[in-house]
Formats: structure tokens, sequence, C-alpha cells
């Protein structure tokens, strides 16, 4: 069984870890942010907590509960992926992925599984703050904008 201490602490650092990758998001006037992701963060990992709570359920509860948030997730994220009218130009790709790994982190959290919170936190960072410059640095623009048919990208 957990301790308060321990679930307390589980539960802040999910908290913490989505406000911090919300920041980027808000920072990027993406549909997504602080409270959102720190929401997400928190419920996965009190999902988590919840399976592991000792009050007779069943052994394999832990991974029932991590697919049926992972999926849940994913129907939040597909509502903030948006196609453009005015062609094939889809946006909130990554605002979806950040929701999706959001959960994930929480998760993690809720399972006390800190050298994975830290190294996957750090990677995200890094992604978020990094990715958009390496992208324009290795795909030139004129390429960017080049029309693909249908089931070709």
């Amino acid at each position: 069984m957990i301790d308060w201490p321990d679930a307390v602490l589980r539960l802040t650092a999910a908290a913490a870890v989505g406000a911090a990758i919300g920041l980027d998001r808000e920072a990027r006037g993406k549909p997504t942010g602080v409270r959102t992701l720190s929401i997400v963060a928190l419920g996965s990992a009190l999902a988590v907590l919840l399976s592991e709570h000792p009050s007779g359920v069943q052994a394999d509860a832990s991974s029932r509960v991590i697919q049926g948030v992972l999926t849940g997730i994913g129907f939040l994220g597909a509502g903030v992926i948006l196609r453009r009218d005015s062609g094939d130009k889809v946006r909130g790709l990554t605002t979806a992925a950040a929701i999706w790994f959001t959960a994930c982190i929480g998760m993690a959290c809720g399972l006390g599984a800190w050298p994975l919170v830290v190294t996957a936190a750090v990677l995200v960072v890094l992604i978020l703050t990094l990715g958009k410059r390496l992208e324009r640095l290795l795909v030139p623009q004129d390429n960017k904008d080049e029309k693909h048919p249908p089931g070709s990208a």
C-alpha cells in the first residue's frame, strides 16, 4: 500500500510536470495550457494510484486502468486537431500529442517511476522548445508548402 506522503508526492509531481508542459503550449497560444495539462496529468496519476489501492481489486487492474486512460485521452486529443477548410493543412497535432504524453507522464508519477518521469520530462521539454527550430533547419520551407496527394504524407 502507498502511504499518504508518497501519494501526495506522486500527485504533486504529476500536476507540476503537466503545468510545465502546459506553459510551453500556453506560451505558443495553443488551445491547451497549464490548467488543462495539469488536470490531465493529475487525473492520470490519480487513476493509477486508485488502481493500486488495496480495496480488493484484481491484480491486473493497473494495466486496464492505464489502457482506459490512454484511450480516453486519445479522444480528448482528437478534439484539438483541426483541418483548415482551404486545404490539407492539419493543425493541433503537437498539442494532441502533448495531451497524450501528459497523461502518460501523469501515470508514471502515479506509479512512482521517478527515473522515467525525469527523463521523459526533460526530453519532452527539449522536443517542444527545440523541435520547431530543428524542423526549420532541416526541412526547407518550399518543401513544406508542397501539396501532396491524399494518402502520400
